[in-house]
């Protein structure tokens, strides 16, 4: 054989073995999930002989601070299941015994807690997920992902399920078993794999680690980069337990200076059934709601309202896809802390009690989710409050690999005559369609919305239409957005900062030496606000070029 003949034979061995390795590395990588027919107590010590059998998660990759090496302090995870409960075991080397926790109240959430969360796409659909979390001192949290996880505001920890975790800590490392029973997740019956992804935050060596690589310019929990759980066995029906919560809340008391009594008794109940495997039917007739969670104090400084989150369980589940229409920040057509109160006749805000509803969320096949909803609410002719019918007809339509189009109908209208109702109240109804863009790499995301309200004697006009559009990739980061807001366009039961607005906003970010701990970030952005409709005078103009040479982490505002 020649030496060029030789030659070529290595170069084609080597080019082989490298393309074979880039193969490699591509592939999805996966965990084969045993079946067991005995139970596992979740005490956090992993000392049950069972685990031996279990296929194991581990080479985590670091995401911060850099995102293109291995995690210094690794993880493993070990999952095992049956015909009622998912099983996880956890072990997770760290620096020392000095974990940080803010608090050990559930639900607990932030970048400087130490926390380590499962994430389980269970439909495939890289749309949707369930989050379980624990930390080292056994303390647990639960939540949903909405929209890909693509914004801050899609994680939602005011999801409550039932389910066991404990931790133990030893000395370079701490352990940790979560048993999840099935009823808590919705999945497609006789399904054989999840999507799924584990990340964690280590602070005592300020380290962030995913089991599957995400770049830093996406969001840790993003749901386009995730592995595979490969079940043994094909998985029963999803199976919610019909639930019947009843309460009876009595107050007695009397105003001796006027003798007047004013004892108060109320009973209600709040209900939960399942229709096939993805569906929920949530009833309530009269409810209390006294159990939900207070809300933050906020100081708002600005002359708009500020939209607290939903606490409610009643509309907690598949809340997404009622509230996720518009562009969130300028107009959402659905609100739903809406629902429940009014304003009296020197305008304060007042609780209007609830007689009763029905909502019914979930999926009527893979691609397609479905979401129904109708509450009425009390009268108080004291305070000049009409009894109001809320309803809202949702249908989201999957589209290529994570996209989505979304349409709805929104009506809120009192069938009863009272005379202090003007007329352009009488009802108010809206009517949107939504296009979501998001690539399977989340390289590409954004939207396309046009929405129109209707109500009695309107003009042909009443829209509200916003576009965005952004490339997002490790170096390179661009935005545009345009927002037109018609100042007829109204939704009672939504959320519309202001109307009569014309908007556009245009970002450029570009990050130097993101293979280093230290980076440079340059950015520039423009934004141009006209109050009137497309403009009759220009009132805000902010022009911004603020050129930044930082030697920090970019991702320092991308945390929970």
């Amino acid at each position: 054989m020649s030496f060029n003949s030789t030659k070529k034979t290595t170069l084609s061995f080597l080019s082989f073995i490298i393309s074979f390795c880039a193969f490699a590395q591509e592939q999805t990588k996966q965990i084969n999930v045993k079946f067991i027919t005995e139970e596992i107590t979740p005490d956090g010590l992993l000392d049950e002989p069972i685990w031996a059998i279990a296929g194991m998660a581990e080479d985590f990759w670091e995401y911060f601070p850099l995102d293109s090496v291995q995690a210094k302090k690794q993880s493993q995870i070990k999952i095992l299941y049956d015909e009622k409960n998912l099983y996880i075991g956890i072990k997770a080397y760290s620096s020392g015994k000095n974990y940080a926790t803010q608090s050990l109240q559930r639900d607990f959430r932030g970048s400087g807690s130490d926390s380590f969360t499962l994430v389980f796409d269970t439909f495939n659909d890289g749309t949707n997920a369930f989050s379980f979390g624990i930390n080292p001192y056994g303390v647990r949290r639960e939540g949903l992902i909405a929209n890909g996880g693509a914004d801050q505001s899609d994680f939602n920890l005011s999801w409550d399920v039932k389910w066991k975790g404990n931790a133990k800590i030893h000395d370079d490392y701490f352990t940790a078993e979560m048993v999840i029973p099935l009823t808590s997740l919705k999945f497609e019956e006789g399904a054989t794999k999840w999507r799924f992804n584990s990340y964690r935050i280590e602070t005592q060596s300020n380290e962030r680690s995913t089991w599957i690589r995400i770049p830093q310019n996406q969001l840790i929990y993003n749901l386009a980069f995730m592995g595979e759980l490969l079940f043994e066995k094909p998985l029963g029906k999803s199976r919610t337990p019909f639930a019947i919560i009843p309460y009876v809340n009595g107050i007695s008391a009397k105003d001796f200076d006027n003798g007047e009594n004013l004892d108060n008794f109320k009973v209600g109940a709040d209900a939960k059934v399942s229709i096939g495997n993805s569906l929920n039917p949530d009833l309530t007739i009269n409810p209390d709601f006294s159990t939900v969670e207070v809300d933050n104090f906020i100081t708002n400084l600005t002359r708009f309202e500020i939209a607290l989150p939903e606490r409610r369980q009643f509309f907690i589940d598949n809340n997404d896809l009622f509230a996720s229409f518009g562009n969130g920040f300028d107009f959402s057509p659905f609100f739903s802390r809406r629902i429940g109160i009014a304003r009296d006749t020197v305008g304060n805000t007042i609780e209007n009690n609830i007689l009763g509803g029905v909502r019914l969320s979930g999926k009527l096949t893979n691609d397609l989710r479905v979401g129904v909803l109708n509450i009425q609410t009390a009268e108080d002719l004291d305070n000049r409050i009409p009894s109001n019918n809320n309803t809202m007809l949702a249908l989201q339509q999957r589209v290529f690999s994570r996209s989505n189009i979304g349409v709805f109908f929104i009506n809120k209208e009192s069938f009863k005559d009272y005379d202090f109702v003007e007329r352009e109240d009488e009802y108010n109804r809206v009517l949107g369609v939504d296009y979501n863009l998001a690539s399977k790499d989340n390289t590409w995301n954004g939207s396309f919305i046009t929405h129109k309200s209707f109500q009695p004697d309107d003009n042909v006009g009443n829209f509200a239409s916003s576009a965005l559009i952004r490339y997002n990739t490790r170096k390179l980061n661009v935005f545009a957005k345009g927002t037109f807001i018609d100042e007829d366009f109204r939704s009672d039961l939504g959320f519309v900062r202001r109307t009569d607005l014309f908007k556009t906003l245009f970002s450029l970010e570009r990050v130097f030496g993101q293979e280093k701990e230290l980076s440079r970030t340059i950015r520039f952005g423009h934004l141009q606000i006209y109050d009137g409709a497309l403009a009759w005078i220009l009132k805000i103009q902010i022009m911004i070029f603020n050129t930044v040479m930082k030697f920090n982490s970019i991702i320092n505002h991308r945390h929970e």
